[in-house]
């Protein structure tokens, strides 16, 4: 449980830390463009290598296309209604993008740190704190300039993090023993809202601030995430 626990704190750490950079300390458009599209080339493998294949080999392809197919349409429901109520450039999608997605991924996170080694738990980690961090900054980055409070803003991001470490230590304490159907369609929810959220939040946030560089930083970041899935 401690080793969860250190996890948890890392993981969802890195959300609160990325929204203070994002508030208080925001770096130039073209930099972060290009550590977004870092962290969409991290999530671009991941989602497939550590959520999908994974599910498909415990699963059937029937239980995963369907878990993929429910998390693309919640997440791009739910961005739409941000997007009519809240506006698309205030943040909103990021947030909801690491939310939607952060939810089944960290109860499988909480499932995945059952038994496992020490490298193994540095290299999930590692991935999903490889794209928190850049995502948490440009969404609050968004909030900043469409005129959000700094306190506001901070504070979504917070009980987001708590919201998400929460769903951490659920799946840690109440789905080790569930059904491997069950933790299949869960993984595979979290994909299909990571391939939304990528389609529509986050490769075009970092093409935006970053278009000469965005094909070169979504490479090194399917790199990182292949290097650290090898160390895994």
């Amino acid at each position: 449980m401690t080793m969860t626990l250190i996890v948890v704190l890392v993981v969802s750490g890195a959300l609160v830390l990325g929204a203070v950079w994002g508030l208080y300390w925001p770096l130039p458009g073209k930099v972060q463009g290009f550590l977004v599209a870092l962290a969409g080339g991290a999530l671009l493998l991941s989602v497939v290598t550590e959520l999908i294949e994974p599910s498909m080999e415990s699963s059937t392809l029937l239980v995963s296309s369907l878990g993929v197919a429910l998390g693309a349409i919640v997440f791009s429901g739910v961005d739409y209604l941000i997007d009519e109520h809240w506006g698309p450039s205030k943040g909103g999608g990021l947030l909801a993008a690491i939310t939607l997605d952060g939810i089944p991924e960290n109860l499988a996170l909480g499932v995945a740190l059952i038994g496992a080694t020490p490298i193994e738990v540095a290299a999930l980690a590692g991935s999903i704190l490889l794209s928190n961090l850049p995502e948490a900054a440009g969404g609050a980055r968004q909030m900043r300039e469409s005129g959000i409070a700094h306190r506001q803003a901070l504070l979504l991001w917070v009980g987001t993090a708590a919201l998400l470490s929460a769903a951490a230590i659920a799946g840690n304490l109440l789905l080790g023993g569930a059904d491997q159907h069950q933790l299949a369609f869960i993984r595979c929810v979290a994909a299909g809202a990571v391939v939304a959220s990528l389609a529509t939040e986050v490769f075009p946030e970092a093409f935006k601030d970053d278009h000469h560089w965005a094909g070169v930083a979504t490479m090194l970041g399917l790199l990182l995430a292949l290097g650290l899935g090898e160390l895994g």
